[in-house]
């Protein structure tokens, strides 16, 4: 249950209302209240394993196995093939077995001399010896079979789920009912897919031994198999009821236990370390974990003791029951309708049937619990599938010489109104292009909208007269470099960093580099252009804010593509990084056309156009003079920004101009 998780907010205090765990009691004496964990992706389906009826099994069992197989089978046939076929033949020997015992049985309770009866015995022996080396080796290829299969189940159902999450449309993401439907296919879900076919192997194995016992003892005399069920009863009882107890514990102390791993994240991680020592706060988290890791252990203490007791009263119930079927067998016996052999081989065969029972019922429950979450994967992978881009029915030209906006709006999934509203733009190749506007006036999803990571709810962008709602997205974005405050730190060598590749261009990543400055970056770390920027691996390196983005700038340099969007490319940056960047931006632009968004209004003086959103439209659109000599929210924004730099005494310009 190795999982980040998403807050610790409330940690500390709830809510009167809040003040119950999991199993509905009041925590008053137990320090701060639990907080009310819902929807929690590990455990959705653990009521309804917990409370499921046989019949509810039984209907949706074969279902599962189907479905298990056929994952199986896709993942490897071979092995599937193999797995199945020695767990069956290992079946057949484990018959064969036990009714060579009863000629070995035979032999040795004739009358006459003992090396006589050894004598006559040893046919059977052999046979019994050969029997049992056949199903040894028959497991063990089987087992050596599922331990190859279950890995590239594994692998396969990771492939197709990654498969479709790198590709579906970026708007997925803002939908929270499919965001949910997500993590519970990731996490959960796809991990299930594995547990079910080694649970289906279980089944099979199970359900193989105990036939073979079953059959065994109907050959040897019809009146034993009832004898067979009876001890098997209290066993199965057991097993149910010692299963279902954990799954209700487990559901029970959802509450405490993911609260004690939020409360681990909190003293464990680097992320919170500074505060918690700065505001030393050990005692307190230490404490609250103290508290909530108490509730699960006494959980943990009363399931024991409750399936002690269970395990008593189903070994009471089989020795009940061992103590009728010997009372019967000797009834057989003295009435001469069962020879004594029988009756030894009978005691061999109920012994192998009650550990096949269990393995049976182990393997039911598992695979019925695990199905319920397999059932999350499959559901999400149709669902993602629907989410994807449409066949390409056009080509997206390399170059292009200008790029239109018509009659574009866009909703967020979920959201009340649109965060653009029949924008229209035309972007000339070669030009500077500014965004301007508050917070939430819509630029960032307007560039998202330029990069095609997002398609417009209604309204059409075209390159060059082609619409790239026709096209292909990966060879659109495959043109475009987004230079972005929010950019992704991968946990990969600083040359992966900006390549972004196995291989690259030396000279041009040379180039990109020292435009940005990320080359002096790399001359103080340990290994240069080899060193690893995650803190996670050895001999690794963490690097500053602004140290990141001056290698998230080179990466869009590196790309050269003829549309850059810089979205508070600077944000991070100190004065003397800001003026290198817009500095290079201006010698890199050339023949390029440059996408800005800065709310330092300075930079955009020189920009070709400069566009206003606000609340979703464009208000106004010109260049910094034209827009300075008018009334309106540009001049009144660029005004308020050069008021405060006046204010706080400054004689510079806050900020390089392009």
């Amino acid at each position: 249950m190795d999982e980040t998780p998403p807050s610790a907010d409330g940690v500390a205090g709830q809510d009167d209302a809040e003040k119950q765990d999991s199993t509905g009691q009041d925590s008053e004496g137990q320090g701060d209240a639990l907080p009310a964990m819902v929807n929690l992706r590990w455990y959705n389906h653990a009521e309804a394993a917990a409370t499921a009826k046989f019949t509810v099994v039984a209907r949706r069992l074969p279902a599962l196995i189907l479905q298990a197989l056929r994952l199986a089978w896709r993942a490897g046939p071979a092995d599937t093939v193999t797995t199945l076929t020695f767990n069956l033949l290992s079946g057949v020997f484990t018959a064969l077995g036990l009714l060579a015992t009863t000629g070995v049985l035979e032999a040795l309770l004739a009358a006459g001399p003992t090396p006589g009866r050894v004598r006559a015995a040893l046919p059977s022996l052999l046979l019994v010896a050969g029997a049992g080396v056949a199903r040894a080796l028959l497991s063990a290829a089987a087992g050596w079979a599922e331990a190859r299969l279950t890995p590239r189940v594994q692998q396969r159902v990771e492939m197709e789920l990654y498969e479709v999450t790198s590709r579906i449309d970026l708007a997925s993401y803002d939908d929270s009912e499919f965001y949910e439907a997500l993590t519970r296919a990731e996490g959960p879900g796809s991990t299930a897919a594995s547990e079910v076919v080694s649970s289906t192997v279980d089944m099979v194995t199970g359900a193989t031994s105990f036939a073979a016992a079953a059959i065994a003892i109907t050959t040897l005399h019809p009146v034993l198999l009832p004898l067979l069920l009876v001890t098997a009863v209290p066993e199965a009882w057991a097993a149910v009821r010692v299963a279902r107890s954990r799954y209700l514990m487990m559901l029970e102390t959802i509450a405490p236990r993911y609260h004690s791993v939020i409360l681990g994240n909190l003293m464990s991680t680097p992320t919170y370390a500074g505060d918690l020592r700065s505001y030393t706060m050990q005692d307190l988290l230490l404490g609250q974990y103290r508290r909530v890791a108490g509730i699960y252990r006494d959980a943990q203490l009363a399931l024991a003791r409750r399936n002690v007791v269970t395990r008593l009263a189903g070994n009471a119930g089989t020795g009940v029951a061992n103590g009728v079927v010997y009372a019967a067998l000797g009834v057989l016996l003295a009435a001469a309708w069962l020879p004594l052999a029988v009756a030894g081989t009978a005691v061999l065969a109920i012994r192998t049937s009650r550990g096949a029972l269990s393995e049976l019922i182990h393997a039911v429950n598992s695979c019925y619990e695990e199905g319920l979450y397999l059932t999350d994967y499959t559901t999400f992978l149709r669902i993602a599938r629907d989410h994807l881009p449409a066949p390409a029915a056009a080509e997206v030209p390399c170059r292009f010489a200008e790029i239109t906006v018509e009659n574009v709006s866009f909703t967020y999934p979920g959201a009340d109104r649109p965060a653009l509203q029949d924008v229209s733009l035309t972007l000339p190749a070669g030009q500077i292009v500014a965004l301007v506007g508050e917070n939430g006036s819509g630029k960032s999803t307007l560039a998202k909208l330029l990069a095609h990571l997002y398609t417009p709810s209604a309204g059409h962008i075209r390159w060059d007269g082609v619409d790239l709602a026709t096209v292909d997205p990966q060879s659109v974005r495959s043109h475009i470099a987004v230079i972005a405050q929010d950019h992704a730190r991968w946990p990969m060598t600083a040359r992966a960093n900006i390549v972004l590749a196995e291989d690259g261009d030396p000279d041009r990543l040379g180039r990109a580099a020292e435009s940005a400055g990320t080359d002096e970056v790399v001359a103080d770390l340990p290994r240069g252009w080899e060193t690893m920027l995650d803190r996670r691996f050895k001999n690794s390196h963490q690097l500053s804010g602004g140290q990141w983005q001056r290698v998230a700038v080179s990466r869009g340099f590196y790309r050269d593509a003829p549309l850059i969007i810089c979205d508070e490319p600077s944000s991070n940056l100190d004065a003397r990084a800001e003026h290198t960047l817009f500095e290079a931006i201006r010698r890199h632009m050339h023949g390029r056309t440059v996408i800005l968004i800065t709310h330092r209004l300075a930079n955009i003086r020189h920009a070709d156009v400069i566009h206003v959103l606000e609340n979703g439209r464009v208000t106004a659109s010109g260049t910094h003079d034209g827009l300075m000599a008018a009334e309106g929210t540009y001049r009144d924004l660029y005004l308020l920004q050069a008021a405060a730099y006046e204010n706080a005494g400054d004689t510079e310009e806050p900020a390089h101009r392009l």
